[in-house]
């Protein structure tokens, strides 16, 4: 086999692409074949032929498992750098005050109108920066989108991505937007201060300056289909060469009365509340918590129904859970 076709093939197998490796059986099959090896030639294309005839799947899976094998991986570890969520499979309902949501929609919108917006030269917002406290919907907000926008949503694995070995972890952040850029899909980089810490306070000034330096030059160069969602806790913290690569940055907030009354009642649709129930009473003892506690108290409060063998949720059922959600005790 000539070397370039070896080399090919080795790029091929390291990439995981079963395309590449289709078109490259092809291609030796038809170079033994003219190699004047016509019995080699014939057992190879039986051993292909063999395969196909055991792969029948539907259309839906043999594009959902191209997409898999086509995940960026770690060259040393052989790890998944990327969770791949399909766009079907997407969480999407988000309770939001109107002024963020309509920060959303403006997204979506610009997304949608891309092609009419570059007529007249202008740039829809691609890289868009989420910050606020720990569950406030930060990454359901980057779900929404993908949702919205038809594309599904790609996150990436920071436990996977960053390596001890030096420049590796920069090179494992390139190959996660060659592949965004080969896949249009919402990249989400949940929690982006574990790379993205400012140079000047870190106390690594080695490979976590490496890895934020490819960051700004790659979100300086993004040109992907698809969009950028980056999530942060704790903005004060990132590097500020970061936000000036985002087109757009904005807070999303702990929800406020009115935003935490349609928490309680999309979680509690499926079960019988009780008349009796004073709203405005659970609604202020829940003022300053993060959505996701709201719906976690709706839901401790449906579930000690059910495990009581109960049918209607009562203002007593509220009061237990508020009560250990604000337990110094806790530890979740």
């Amino acid at each position: 086999m000539k070397a370039e076709m070896l080399k090919r093939l080795v790029r091929a197998i390291a990439k995981g692409s079963q395309d590449d490796l289709d078109r490259l059986a092809d291609l030796i099959v038809e170079s033994e074949r003219k190699s004047g090896h016509v019995r080699l030639a014939g057992q190879l294309e039986s051993i292909l032929d063999d395969r196909s005839k055991k792969e029948h799947p539907s259309r839906n899976s043999i594009d959902s498992d191209r997409t898999i094998r086509e995940l960026p991986i770690s060259r040393r570890h052989r790890e998944m750098l990327v969770s791949f969520i399909p766009h079907n499979a997407l969480e999407h309902h988000i309770v939001l005050r109107p002024d963020i949501d309509e920060r959303f929609e403006r997204i979506e919108k610009e997304f949608a109108a891309r092609e009419r917006l570059s007529a007249y030269g202008l740039n829809p917002r691609k890289k868009v920066l989420l910050y606020g406290p720990p569950g406030c919907g930060k990454t359901l907000g980057a779900k929404r989108i993908a949702w919205n926008t038809g594309l599904p949503l790609m996150k990436i694995r920071f436990d996977a991505l960053v390596s001890s070995y030096f420049g590796e972890s920069a090179s494992n952040l390139r190959a996660v937007f060659d592949a965004a850029r080969e896949q249009p899909c919402v990249l989400l980089l949940d929690e982006c201060d574990f790379i993205a810490r400012s140079r000047i306070t870190s106390k690594d000034i080695g490979e976590v300056a490496r890895i934020v330096n490819t960051l700004l030059q790659l979100m300086e160069e993004y040109d992907a289909p698809g969009l950028l969602i980056a999530t942060t806790n704790i903005e004060s913290s990132l590097d500020e060469a970061l936000f000036r690569r985002f087109d757009d940055v904005f807070q999303v907030p702990i929800p406020g009365k009115e935003e935490i009354r349609k928490l309680l009642s999309l979680t509690l649709s499926s079960i019988e509340q009780s008349k009796s129930i004073n709203w405005n009473k659970v609604v202020e003892q829940l003022e300053g918590v993060s959505a996701a506690h709201v719906v976690r108290v709706a839901q401790a409060a449906a579930k000690a129904v059910v495990l009581c063998g109960e049918r209607i949720v009562k203002q007593k059922h509220f009061e237990v859970a508020i009560s250990e959600l604000k337990s110094p005790n806790e530890t979740a």
